[in-house]
């Protein structure tokens, strides 16, 4: 009986390093914002609503791009009836993100540390012609 203090002690310690991210993300008063991407200026309407867009983008564009490589077809119908060229370059990054790949899909991307494959075929031409000047 005479350990019961180490026991006790050995316990408690137990007890804080356990749960110390807890309390630690719980006392922390800086919180994340978000990546912030620049949204488009000139675009109204997205091929999608925005929530959709948020969460399943990478469905859509991989839906695309089975659809144009497979089944030859390149015109999509919006939600809204809208017609759109299925194309990663010309229309989401040229007419509406014009902004570029580095201030729309990389502050994402690189905030979830999400690696993508469309870049090992695609080239956004802006952001190529402004890193060679």
């Amino acid at each position: 009986m005479r350990d019961r203090a180490i026991i006790w002690s050995g316990l408690a310690m137990f007890l804080l390093f356990a749960t110390f991210p807890f309390w630690h993300n719980l006392s922390a008063a800086v919180t994340s914002k978000g990546p912030n991407p620049v949204l488009p200026a000139n675009a109204r309407q997205c091929v999608a609503p925005v929530e959709y867009m948020k969460t399943s983008h990478m469905t859509l564009l991989l839906d695309w791009r089975e659809q144009v490589v497979r089944q030859g077809r390149r015109e999509f119908t919006a939600f809204n009836g809208q017609r759109y060229n299925m194309s990663l370059t010309s229309t989401c990054l040229e007419q509406c993100h014009s902004s570029g790949k580095a201030q729309f899909c990389d502050r994402c991307h690189d905030y979830a540390a999400a690696s993508v494959p469309c870049w090992d075929c695609h080239v956004d031409f802006k952001s190529t012609l402004r890193s060679a000047k």
